[in-house]
This record gives C-alpha cells, sequence and structure tokens, in this order.
C-alpha cells in the first residue's frame, strides 16, 4: 500500500524554482551577498558536501531583495495571535472533520505505526493536520532557496546554516531531486514539516521502496512521524493534559511549565476537571498548570507528552491546538469554537516595552521582541511579584500602567504625600 497525497504539489514547486534560473547571481546580487555565498559554498565541501551536490543546487539564484522567508520569520502565528484565536483558527469545524475521517480510513496502517513506535494514530493525523493540512499545504518554498536566504538573515544565522547543511546532505546521501524539497519558509519539509536535521536523524523507509521520501509516500513520512515522537520520549499510555478549571484562591504563582506538582497536590489544592470532578490520573504523576493568557483565561493541566509536543513546535498554543485536535479525532466529537474570555493580549510593542523595563533593571536578560516566551513569562512573574499583583506571567495593561509609574527611588509602591501642616490663627 502506498500513499501519495501531496505529491500534485511537486509541479509548481519545480517551475518556481527553475524560475530562479533565468536570473545570473552574478549580476543581480550585491558583492556582500556574493562574497558571502562562496564562504557558504567552501565551508559545506569542508564538511563533506560533495562539490558536485554543490554545484548542481546553486547553478540557482537564492538572492531575494526582499526576502520572503525573513518576513514569514517575523510573523509566526503562534506567538501573535492569543491562545483563544490560535485554537479557533487551526482547530476549526473542517479540520477536525477532515481529521476524523482521516481517521477512520486510514486504521490499518495507523494501527501498524502503533504497535510498532507506540504512538497513538489520533496524533499522528492531528500533527499532519495542522502542519500542513492534511498534506495540501507543504509550504510553497524550496528547502533549499529558504534555507540559505534565512542563513543570510543575522537574527539565527548559525542555526539556518546548519539547517542548510543537513538539507544538502540528505541531497548527498539520498540523491534527492532538490528541486522537489518542498517545505516552509523555514525549510521544513514534506507532510510533517520534519526539518532537515530531524529528517536525517528520525526519517525511515517504511514501505521498503529503497527510498525514504517524505513528500509523496505517506506511509515514509507518517512512520518518521512516529519514529521522531517515540524516540524523543512519547508515552503512549498518557494523555497530552486536559482544561480545568481553578479554585477562587489559586496562587498563580504556582503555575508555569516548570512548576510540576503530583496529582494528588493538584487535587488537594483544588484544581478540577471542566465538571468539577477531581483529576483522574495517577496520584503520583507530576504535571503542571500553564494559563496561556493569564489568570482571566483559560487553564489547562499538561502532561510529559505536551512537553514532548512541544519539541516539535516550542510554541504553548501549538501544543494545545495538537492535544485538542487529537481528542475530538479520538473521540469523534462534534466541533464546538472556543469562547471568547475577558483576556486581552497587549500588543507587540508594549510588551518589548517590558520587556526593555525588565532588561534596564537587570533583573534579567530577556530578547526585546515582544514574544511572550518562557523567560519573558518568568521575568514578568518576578515584576508582578513585586507590584504585588498575581503571578500568572501575563503582561495586561494593569501592569503596564505600574511600570509607567514606577519610581526608581521607591519601587512600585505609591509615593505618600507629605502632610501639610495648618498654621495656627
Amino acid at each position: 500500500m502506498c500513499f501519495k497525497v501531496g505529491a500534485f504539489l511537486y509541479g509548481a514547486m519545480f517551475l518556481s524554482v527553475a524560475a530562479c534560473a533565468s536570473a545570473n547571481v552574478t549580476t543581480i546580487a550585491p558583492k556582500e551577498y556574493l562574497d558571502w555565498l562562496d564562504d557558504l559554498k567552501k565551508e559545506m565541501v569542508a564538511k563533506g558536501i560533495s562539490q558536485e551536490t554543490i554545484d548542481k543546487v546553486y547553478a540557482f539564484d537564492y538572492y531575494h531583495p526582499t526576502p520572503v522567508a525573513v518576513k514569514s520569520d517575523r510573523k509566526q502565528m503562534e506567538f501573535v495571535l492569543t491562545s483563544d484565536a490560535y485554537l479557533n483558527r487551526v482547530v476549526n469545524k473542517t479540520r477536525v472533520q477532515k481529521g476524523q475521517k482521516y481517521y477512520q480510513d486510514l486504521q490499518p496502517l495507523l494501527q501498524k505505526l502503533e504497535k510498532k513506535y507506540n504512538v497513538q494514530g489520533e496524533y499522528i493525523i492531528a500533527f499532519w493536520g495542522i502542519e500542513t493540512n492534511f498534506g495540501t499545504n507543504f509550504g510553497g518554498h524550496n528547502v533549499i532557496d529558504a534555507l540559505t536566504e534565512m542563513s543570510y538573515d543575522k537574527r539565527r544565522p548559525k542555526f539556518f546554516r546548519n539547517q542548510l547543511y543537513q538539507a544538502l546532505k540528505i541531497v548527498d546521501d539520498w540523491n534527492i531531486d532538490f528541486t522537489k524539497m518542498q517545505g516552509s519558509w523555514a525549510g521544513a519539509m514534506g507532510h510533517f514539516q520534519f526539518m532537515p536535521s530531524t529528517f536525517n536523524a528520525y526519517a525511515v523507509d517504511f514501505n521498503g521502496d529503497g527510498e525514504i521520501d517524505i513528500w509523496s509516500s505517506f506511509e515514509d513520512a507518517a512512520a518518521s512521524a512516529a519514529n521522531y515522537l517515540t524516540e524523543i520520549g512519547w508515552k503512549k499510555n498518557e494523555p497530552w493534559g486536559m482544561q480545568v478549571s481553578l479554585p477562587w484562591n489559586f496562587d498563580y504563582a504556582l503555575s508555569g511549565r516548570d512548576k510540576l506538582k503530583p496529582i494528588a497536590f493538584w487535587n488537594k489544592t483544588g484544581v478540577r476537571t471542566l465538571n468539577n470532578k477531581k483529576i483522574n490520573l495517577p496520584k503520583d504523576m507530576k504535571v503542571a498548570i500553564i494559563t496561556p493568557e493569564g489568570r482571566k483565561g483559560r487553564a489547562y493541566l499538561i502532561c510529559d507528552n505536551f512537553y514532548r509536543i512541544m519539541q516539535w513546535n516550542r510554541s504553548e498554543n501549538y501544543a494545545l491546538a495538537v492535544g485538542v485536535l487529537a481528542d475530538y479525532i479520538k473521540s469523534g466529537k462534534t466541533w464546538k469554537k472556543v469562547s471568547a474570555t475577558s483576556a486581552q493580549r497587549l500588543k507587540t510593542d508594549d510588551v518589548v516595552k517590558i520587556q526593555s523595563f525588565i532588561n534596564k533593571l537587570g533583573w534579567f536578560k530577556l530578547e526585546e521582541d515582544g514574544q511572550l516566551g518562557t523567560k519573558t513569562r518568568e521575568a514578568i512573574k518576578k515584576v508582578q511579584e513585586k507590584a504585588m499583583l498575581p503571578q500568572d506571567g501575563y503582561p495586561d495593561y494593569q501592569l503596564l500602567n505600574k511600570i509607567n509609574n514606577y519610581n526608581h527611588e521607591i519601587g512600585f509602591s505609591v509615593p505618600v504625600p507629605e502632610r501639610k501642616l495648618h498654621k495656627a490663627k
């Protein structure tokens, strides 16, 4: 049995790459880029990439005066949207219905994968649905093109330069037609958006045809995904987590992915399921509570598999989406839109202002990028503690107002006006 889902995309990709050949790299790219590219080629050959592959791949022009991949890097949806908005966009009615259908149709393959790799089929389908909308959107970028562009960018050149080497190694080792290596702006490839380094470490030839094809063979792609998950520690008999309700007096300083506590502790604290039941998991299992939108948003109990999902993509929103979609796929339940909460997310510029404030005080060394990463949220908890606010790690306008009125002499305290003495008449 061989699945060819998404193979129709090859033709368009070949045309987009071939179009680059119409321009001579030496006539449109600036000298700075050409010097950089020459050094890059020499480095790749020194690392073991064949000169033949370098000559073949770089016969095309990858210079972009207006870099599309770089623009995409600055607008990653997982870090820009609120948790609720992200879930409604990614786990929608159509995707849930398609996921449930594929889950039923692909049971023979999914059962084989679960038996060999101990990864439940609903998660394979959920990753597939979120990564490429079930193989219908591989990203529209040629991987070598995108990674060359990102390697030239100043933000994370070391990371992308290594991924470029890994992509060239795939071409070298497997004699893959690089014009068919379709992926995202970041170089993630195929049905499950494997980065080149992940491909080299975990991709498998599941259908036994002598090739590893994560683009046109769904069997190879799905097995590679399952192999990756099991190798990083996936636990078959544990859930990803669940949405929970918190007691009115919950101490938000206890929230966060690094605040692992036994189930018995959370039950004693008053954490409950949405139908007000105690958490029915082993009492000694250590889990955490996260509040993606702070105390005014939803709360989730997360288990070990949630962290494994985050090794795939470091966004909490992404991990929640995979878990929620997998639950829908497994249960067959009808999709329901996530209702809005009173939580409001600050503008990116306001988050940058808070990060800058924290850095100037010397409390942490944060990247002033406007993103609510783990370090930023932990730093915000520290600020909230000093400002006598609930420590949920979520920046809101109340915190921003406190920062705007911060006094370097007395901190967040409100200055006491001097008492006016009345003269005796």
